[in-house]
């Protein structure tokens, strides 16, 4: 008895077309063939998202290449499937217009890291190991509690090496020429916003 209720409690194993195909609401990444949960964006993600995503398409367009952001859901492993929160991709590695999913590695992604331990781990374990497999040259991670930003840079093994760290100035990003973020800029538009939401309507009980 006990066999067949384990049995049914298993999900059904997934496709990346599957996954690709699935209506917008439905949400999660795939891993393994499983549906998995995402994490939930806050204000301060968004805030950070947004600002990186207008910074680094400023720099790729005037290299033909282009700037997507979350919904964009990208092949990393036979059942695995992830959905960067921004994927730079330049001419020559580009997908068809109208593909659900991705299956060319993009030259660039970025994760911003949530404080919830294993959305933290997700991005800095899974997610290294999923897109150092899919052959993405640079994987970005900016840490809104650190106040942090990482650079690594796939090595011919197949691995990813910490090309740089910094938590303010002008970075230059390796491996993408002329693009340079300046993390003060970011951090001042951050404590903007914190101050924008100090200053909210209290709600009315």
């Amino acid at each position: 008895m006990r066999r067949g209720t384990a049995a049914s409690e298993r999900p059904k194993l997934m496709t990346l077309e599957e996954w690709a195909e699935l209506d917008d609401e439905i949400e999660g990444e795939l891993v393994d063939g499983v549906l998995e949960e995402e994490e939930m964006p806050s204000f301060l993600h968004e805030v950070i998202v947004m600002w990186l995503a207008s910074a680094l398409r400023n720099w790729a367009r005037r290299r033909g290449g282009f700037v997507v952001g979350s919904e964009t859901k990208l092949a990393v492993g036979p059942r695995r499937g992830r959905k960067p929160d921004v994927t730079v991709l330049l001419p020559g590695k580009m997908p068809a217009l109208l593909d659900s999913l991705v299956r060319v590695p993009p030259h660039l992604v970025v994760e911003v890291t949530a404080p919830r331990p294993r959305d933290t781990h997700r991005d800095r374990v899974d997610k290294l190991a999923d897109y150092a497999r899919a052959a993405i040259r640079l994987y970005l991670i900016v840490d809104p509690q650190l106040r942090s930003l990482e650079v690594y840079e796939l090595g011919r093994d197949g691995r990813y090496a910490v090309a740089c760290a910094a938590g303010s100035g002008r970075v230059r990003i390796p491996g993408c020429p002329g693009l340079t973020l300046h993390l003060d800029a970011l951090w001042k538009e951050v404590e903007e916003a914190e101050r924008a939401s100090a200053r909210r309507p209290r709600r009315q009980r």
